[in-house]
């Protein structure tokens, strides 16, 4: 036989060998596939979202996703398939059944995305994204007394500090020429500069200089753009970014953005472990007498406590930093935004600061926390657009579980979208996508707290959010001040931006503002 004949032969004889296992390997996909789609089939549900979770990643990168998602509920029901192993829901009845008060609905994979990642420890879990229950367990405990309504009051004055530092910049910049400029923006220089103040004892600098200093806001909205795709299919994040060759390339191309924050955290402790040590304010707080800031008391509870783990303090610290700050300038902004779009409510919230005699310029938290309107307007704009705006994915444990009618199996992702549960009808009304105040004081108390346990901005359970009383703080002491200080008119509103990166961005928020008289506010 020739070569030729020889090598044909070999050819023609491997043909049926490549067939066979080019089919074979098509009928395993197509057995994956059609058993990836079988486990949840009874969910309804857009089809490819049933067999691939790139689809719903690919709503992510849209920057919308929250609109997407409300647009499936509305034609899918009340729970839907979005994923081969997830599935949202959109009834705030199912909110006690997935966000218990016990252990069982672990969070999923979906939060280890929201980890930083270091090459010689690994991620680094707080208290926000760790999976494991026994380990939010050992976080929480230490810390939780700082964060409870009976202690957080004594963060007033702190805060008190930082709204005297934004009334000399807005008077300074904006009072005299009426000059149009970004409110939103300097509402989160505000919530920064608080953080700033509770936790180091020092602001950051953003509304003394105006700007993001050294970065620090463009970076979280950086981590949060590279990691909101990526909590959608969390085997792809340690592909890329939880090892240490996906380190590394981030490092060399200088896109590991949670880099950064660590190295600010980091430098902090240590210059604050290097104060503690000269026992300068170890006993009575700071020299200004405002009591220990947060990253002092985190430093004594690790030290007193074997129980608690040696990276800690960086895990809580950083906690601080980004979902600390970030998410209360979010609510600051939409609060404000509403005030100012609905004149009539601002004029209400405005009498009723007026008749309340508070305290100037800075009224007491003593004296606002109760003010029934005051106190509405903040709960509509928790409701209105929640600082997180993606699904609080969790587990579903041994066993199974109905919801809303529809049994889900054990290992099954499973969350509802603040966004979405928020503006739920059969709960808030048909007008729930509006903003409203008066919904929360239309009926008894009974109906108030049922409104405030179907909103689930704050999360729920034994996961619900442990600094929401600090954030409900600053922001009843904001507002106040604002309204009675000062005439603010919304310019453009139209130019108001949201951005679903996870965080809940917004941009746009533009105004004028005036001076108002002394007298106006009737104040002691």
């Amino acid at each position: 036989m020739s070569s030729r004949g020889a090598i044909l032969g070999t050819v023609g004889g491997s043909l049926p060998v490549v067939s066979l296992v080019t089919c074979v390997l098509l009928l395993l996909v197509v057995f994956q596939l059609w058993r990836t789609w079988w486990r949840l089939r009874h969910i309804p549900g857009p089809f490819p979202a049933s067999i691939t979770n790139f689809q719903r990643a690919r709503w992510v990168t849209t920057k919308r996703a929250h609109l997407i998602l409300q647009d499936m509920h509305e034609k899918y029901g009340e729970v839907v398939r979005i994923g081969p192993n997830t599935v949202a829901f959109s009834n705030p009845e199912a909110i006690p059944t997935v966000y218990t008060a016990r252990t069982g609905f672990p969070k999923s994979a979906f939060y280890a995305t929201l980890q930083a990642y270091a090459p010689k420890g690994g991620n680094l879990q707080a208290i926000f994204n760790t999976q494991d229950d026994d380990m939010h367990k050992r976080l929480k405990t230490p810390i939780a007394p700082l964060f409870t309504p009976a202690n957080v009051p004594s963060f007033e004055g702190r805060v008190d500090e930082v709204l005297e530092c934004l009334r000399e910049k807005l008077d300074e910049k904006f009072i005299e020429n009426s000059e149009v400029f970004n409110l939103g923006q300097w509402l989160q220089f505000f919530a920064f500069d608080v953080m700033g103040t509770l936790t180091f004892s020092k602001r950051y600098g953003f509304l003394e200089t105006g700007k993001d200093v050294g970065g620090m806001l463009g970076t979280i909205v950086d981590f949060m753009r590279s990691s909101a795709p990526l909590t959608q299919i969390p085997w792809l994040d340690w592909a890329l970014r939880k090892n240490r060759i996906g380190d590394a390339f981030q490092r060399r191309f200088g896109v590991q953005a949670s880099l950064g924050i660590l190295g600010f955290v980091g430098r902090a402790i240590k210059e604050k472990q290097g104060t503690m040590s000269n026992g300068e304010y170890k006993d009575t707080g700071d020299k200004y007498g405002r009591g220990k800031d947060f990253l002092t008391r985190y430093i004594e509870l690790q030290q007193n406590d074997p129980e608690v783990p040696p990276w800690a303090v960086t895990a809580w610290t950083f906690s601080n930093v980004i979902a600390g700050s970030d998410s209360v300038g979010s609510l600051m902004r939409t609060t404000m935004f509403n005030l100012l779009v609905y004149p009539h409510t601002l004029e209400k919230l405005y009498d009723e600061l007026r008749s309340a005699n508070l305290s100037h310029p800075f009224p007491k938290y003593s004296e606002v926390r109760n003010l029934p309107y005051l106190d509405a307007c903040v709960q509509e704009g928790i409701r209105m657009h929640p600082p997180f705006a993606l699904p609080f994915e969790r587990v579903v444990p041994k066993g199974g579980v109905t919801i809303l009618e529809h049994y889900l199996p054990a290992g099954t992702a499973v969350g509802g979208s603040p966004y979405v549960v928020n503006r739920h009808k059969g709960m808030f009304g048909e007008d729930a996508e509006f903003w409203r105040p008066e919904r929360w004081l239309e009926k008894d108390e009974m109906h108030k707290r049922k409104l405030e346990q179907a909103v689930l901005t704050f999360g729920a359970g034994r996961r619900i959010c442990l600094g929401r009383h600090v954030g409900i703080l600053e922001i009843k002491k904001l507002i106040p001040f604002l309204i009675l200080n000062y005439d603010i008119r919304i310019v453009d509103p139209e130019k108001f931006e949201l951005e679903n990166s996870w965080f809940f961005f917004q941009r746009g928020l533009y105004a004028r503002i005036q001076k108002r008289a002394k007298d106006a506010g009737n104040q002691s």
